[in-house]
């Protein structure tokens, strides 16, 4: 008899161990130390950025007396000094991860901060979203027997080969895709990408899993706008989507008639709006008007030989006409940047609502633009950013490429054209509104809708680096598109699978 409980608890043991959600987390956890904690340490050097947070979490450079190039662009860097809180402030949620890694890495080491104990953070949060998505799909979406792609079972059953099939080759390009270096080499930096990558995939596993449970849970309601706050609040120019799932809120407060979660629905929903609109209005000053500056000299008029009717349009002085395809940072311009006339012949005479009534108004620059900025849609990492750590004798800026077959085929071979990218786009949203159309549930309605909303973000991530910041460091700024593009690519794939095996039945 205890013979026979043993058996029972370690065939019970293996079953879990070899479940295909599990093998994706130790999959998971191989390629993340071979890219991240293991040698040669890779991360992405900075570009000035690192400064932002630094200041508001009290960290500093490590390495006294390096050169402007090696501590910016040429290399990536492991060790930082602690220093005093507040020396400026950025508001973004990344602080809050920053500041846990801060606070575990002194309780490590009081000496200096190592930026691996933040990529621990990054990876454990990476691995819960694959996780959850693997474990999801698996249950739910892949081969069922109603006609809907989004409606699961009525029963969970057994699994079958096809069944396993499909789900092992989802898990496997999920790992294929979004634990490929250059997504992953961000978790070794100060910079905010990902958060916006993390808690992306954390919001489509949590979107879903509510939208299609037939009696959700307050908790997992309120982990799924915590996620969403984290996922705008991480960079200004993500603050804008937040206003989509605050609308998307108010539909998942429908799915369920019990008053404290409709109430907690509409709550979320209303707090999500607000925090879109503070985190957007509650920018910097200097960070807004660098943005300005770049939308419109870096951006209307980067490659225009109407540059004085263009400021005329604009109601601006001709005279600036000289600064036309010149960016902030750029020294030697006819007109210093923050010279005291450009406060009142530029900085109080535009906004970025000017900005946009001139692209309505002219909708073929703003064409062209996007056009020229597909050019590095399909780029997830900024090649111009060294990987390594000076000390490991590597050549300036040079790159790490372990586990980077997704990036690389997607920059070098995927479609470098706006079309591509719209029509990736617009038929995710297509095959939404079909199986809005299809589902007779208002639940899955309401997963489609999460399904349209994703083509949407993909679309806003495109076009407001464009009309926000001009056509300066897309490589970098194009980051929210390409995880959005990304998960939309891998719903897709998800939702073909669905119809051909439903065909072949």
């Amino acid at each position: 008899m205890a013979r026979e409980r043993t058996n029972k608890g370690v065939n019970k043991w293996l079953f879990r161990l070899f479940r295909i959600e599990t093998m994706v987390l130790l999959l998971g956890v191989l390629i993340l130390f071979m890219q991240l904690f293991s040698k040669p340490f890779t991360g992405v050097a900075d570009n000035g950025d690192f400064l932002r947070i630094m200041g508001s979490i009290g960290l500093d450079y490590g390495t006294p007396g390096e050169s402007y190039e090696d501590r910016f662009f040429n290399f990536a860097h492991r060790e930082f000094a602690y220093n005093q809180f507040f020396r400026g402030f950025y508001l973004s949620s990344q602080l809050l991860l920053v500041a846990a890694a801060r606070t575990a890495g002194w309780l490590w080491n009081s000496m200096y901060f190592d930026i691996r104990v933040l990529a621990i953070i990054y990876s454990c949060l990476l691995l819960s979203a694959a996780y959850t998505l693997v474990a999801y799909y698996k249950r739910i979406l892949v081969f069922n027997d109603n006609k809907s792609w989004m409606e699961p079972r009525s029963t969970v059953q057994p699994l079958n080969l096809s069944k396993a099939v499909a789900t092992a080759l989802m898990a496997a390009l999920l790992l294929f895709v979004f634990f490929d270096i250059g997504y992953t080499a961000y978790f070794n930096s100060l910079y905010g990408e990902p958060v916006s990558q993390i808690f992306l995939l954390l919001v489509c596993a949590l979107g879903l899993k509510l939208a299609l449970e037939n009696e959700p849970r307050p908790n997992m309601l309120l982990l799924f706008y915590v996620c969403i706050l984290f996922l705008i609040g991480s960079k200004t120019q993500n603050a804008p989507i937040g206003l989509g799932f605050a609308l998307l809120g108010v539909r998942y407060a429908t799915i369920y008639s019990e008053r404290g979660w409709r109430r907690l629905a509409y709550v979320l929903a209303t707090v999500t709006a607000a925090a879109s609109i503070i985190l957007y209005m509650g920018a910097p000053r200097e960070f807004k008007q660098i943005n300005l500056y770049q939308t419109v000299f870096f951006g209307i008029m980067k490659n225009t030989s109407t540059a004085k009717a263009d400021l005329q349009k604009l109601g601006l002085p001709e005279h600036l006409s000289v600064l036309a395809g010149t960016n902030y940072f750029e020294a030697g311009t006819a007109i210093k940047q923050d010279a005291s006339s450009m406060k009142a012949d530029f900085y109080d005479r535009i906004s970025h609502s000017d900005v946009m009534k001139f692209y309505l108004k002219y909708p073929s620059r703003l064409f062209d633009n996007l056009q020229a900025a597909a050019a590095y849609g399909t780029a997830i990492r900024p090649y111009y950013l060294g990987n390594f750590e000076k000390s490991e004798g590597r050549s300036p800026r040079e790159l790490s490429f372990v586990f980077s077959s997704w990036s690389e085929l997607k920059y070098k071979y995927l479609p470098k054209q706006l079309w591509f990218m719209l029509l990736v786009m617009g038929l995710g949203a297509v095959i939404a509104i079909a199986e809005w159309l299809r589902a007779k549930r208002k639940q899955h309605r309401v997963a489609a809708e999460l399904f349209f909303l994703i083509a949407v973000l993909a679309l806003f991530s495109f076009i407001i680096p464009v009309v926000g910041d001009g056509m300066a460091d897309l490589s970098k700024h194009l980051f929210m598109f390409n995880v959005a593009f990304d998960v939309l690519l891998l719903a897709l794939i998800s939702w073909f699978m669905f119809r051909l095996a439903r065909f072949v039945k």
